[in-house]
């Protein structure tokens, strides 16, 4: 087995964990955590127990940062692999996946914006001079809490 293993990586350049988390920009575990979540290859292992990377596992995880960093979770970065692997997939249906994050961004920016409203109301209410028992974030923030109304008093 150790000898075809050797036989598959002669003349390409291989890597360490360490190697690739750090050409990749994140940290060993990271790569560790990619590779049990199976969003990167599986990778073969040397004799002396140590993984063989290659640049297929670096561009990866470089796939997976960018699409991180566009709000792509990475159960929807697993599904954007897959299809890209799938020689059957349409840019059309890449298409659906980023509008549909797209979609989920516009409705996380509108409820940010609602609570950055609702903060600015609460804290143009607040006397800082009132003592607390009479706080109106406090009051919101409890509702009808009995414990609360307790408190303030």
């Amino acid at each position: 087995m150790f000898k075809d293993i050797d036989k598959k990586y002669e003349g390409r350049t291989t890597y360490k964990t360490g190697e690739v988390a750090r050409r990749s920009g994140v940290n060993k575990e990271t790569v560790r955590y990619y590779e049990k979540r199976n969003l990167i290859p599986k990778p073969d292992r040397r004799r002396s127990g140590y993984r063989i990377f290659t640049q297929r596992h670096i561009d990866q995880i470089r796939f997976i940062k960018r699409a991180q960093e566009l709000g792509f979770t990475l159960s929807e970065i697993k599904e954007l692999l897959n299809l890209r692997m799938d020689n059957e997939t349409t840019c059309a249906e890449i298409k659906k996946e980023a509008q549909e994050k797209y979609q989920d961004v516009t409705k996380k920016i509108e409820d940010l914006q609602r609570i950055k409203e609702t903060l600015t109301d609460l804290i143009d209410s607040c006397s800082e001079d009132e003592p607390v028992g009479d706080c109106p974030i406090l009051e919101v923030l409890e509702g009808e809490n009995e414990t609360g109304k307790q408190l303030r008093k």
